[in-house]
């Protein structure tokens, strides 16, 4: 795993010691091809990105149901700088030109399926934009992106969610239930 302990010491260093969430679930078929497609990658970025008036930036991909949207975010590529990473990943999901803030939460889940586990880690941060305008620049990965509001992802978006009965989407709520407390602290 190229996202280790060695890259992830000057980033704590420099946005700040974040909330361990430990996770644990069984998930499904579908969740277990998604989670193994890229062997190499064991990891994510998540962004609450929020603007001068306080949105938070939200994308839907193309495999999401309409109503499901969640913060953005992505992979660190091997041997990319991990604060560039993400600054990368944001402008790709949201077209948003971003500053990192603080390192709200590191999780780490063990995903299940037939006997066979994965270890992930997701690492969230808080980020600032002052850009206005916000777009997918990717449709091909990110179906549309919009400005929605942290009482939103508490709220309807947590319900819609938890409704799916999927385990991606309760360890999504779990690691964003962490951040926004995070947040607040």
């Amino acid at each position: 795993m190229h996202v280790d302990e060695a890259v992830l010491a000057p980033v704590r260093a420099r946005f700040g010691t974040p909330v361990r969430l430990d996770w644990k679930g069984e998930i499904s078929d579908a969740e277990w091809a998604v989670a193994t497609h890229n062997p190499a990658r064991t990891h994510d970025v998540t962004l609450f990105i929020l603007d001068p008036r306080r949105r938070l930036a939200l994308i839907r991909k193309p495999q999401f149901e309409a109503d499901v949207w969640r913060p953005p975010g992505g992979g660190i590529h091997a041997g990319e700088d991990f604060t560039a990473g993400a600054i990368r990943e944001a402008l790709e999901e949201t077209g948003l030109h971003v500053e990192l803030r603080r390192y709200l939460v590191e999780t780490r889940a063990s995903f299940t399926h037939g006997g066979r586990e994965l270890h992930w880690r997701t690492h969230v941060f808080l980020a600032e934009t002052s850009d206005a305008e916000i777009a997918a620049a990717d449709p091909g990965e990110i179906a549309e992106a919009r400005w929605g509001t942290l009482e939103e992802l508490a709220g309807p978006l947590r319900e819609r969610l938890l409704a799916s009965g999927r385990a991606f989407w309760r360890y999504r709520v779990a690691l964003h239930d962490a951040a926004l407390a995070a947040m607040l602290a």
